[in-house]
């Protein structure tokens, strides 16, 4: 096993930690929310799904040296969602093989509230710390227009629609 430990982040609002085993229930019913897999799967996920998600998770951070956050409010602990970076080798056209691949998901209950860019422009300042020769994209559905704000607030420009799966997918770029 690996000696690397997910590090933890603070914003004014939010803690961003590592997942663990007992994150799975939250992580599963997040990813069985309608407003949450639309865009994404096009179905809800199973626990077999979810959990294969959480070992990719902290897979990236033991093999990579970054991965996918937890989300949780300081406050209440409460869990928010999923933000991070992963390099999944998807069969995309562009390919965006090299490149950090920023995401983020989160309960609809906390959607307008700001935590998603609060999150993502934390993940952000982090990776370029650690990571300045890395490029970091994001992939988005191009009806997803709530995301798409929230990676334009965050730094991110669009540079092509190219195609997932046989679906169009917008790539954008982080460019500060």
């Amino acid at each position: 096993m690996s000696e690397f430990v997910t590090p933890v982040l603070e914003t004014g609002r939010l803690r961003l930690r590592g997942h663990n085993a007992a994150d799975l229930e939250a992580s599963m019913a997040m990813w069985n929310e309608l407003e949450v897999y639309r865009f994404i799967s096009g179905q809800p996920g199973t626990k077999a799904e979810c959990w294969s998600r959480l070992m990719r998770f902290a897979g990236h951070w033991a093999l990579m040296g970054w991965g996918y956050w937890l989300v949780e409010e300081k406050e209440t602990g409460s869990f928010v969602g999923e933000v991070g970076f992963s390099e999944f080798y998807r069969v995309h056209e562009p390919s965006i093989e090299g490149s950090m691949e920023a995401g983020w998901v989160l309960m609809p209950a906390h959607h307008g509230k700001g935590y998603a860019t609060e999150a993502v422009t934390c993940a952000i300042r982090w990776a370029r710390q650690h990571f300045p020769d890395l490029s970091i994209t994001c992939l988005i559905h191009p009806e997803n227009a709530a995301s798409i704000r929230i990676g334009e607030k965050c730094g991110f420009k669009k540079r092509c629609v190219g195609t997932f799966k046989s679906e169009p997918s917008l790539v954008m770029d982080w460019q500060g």
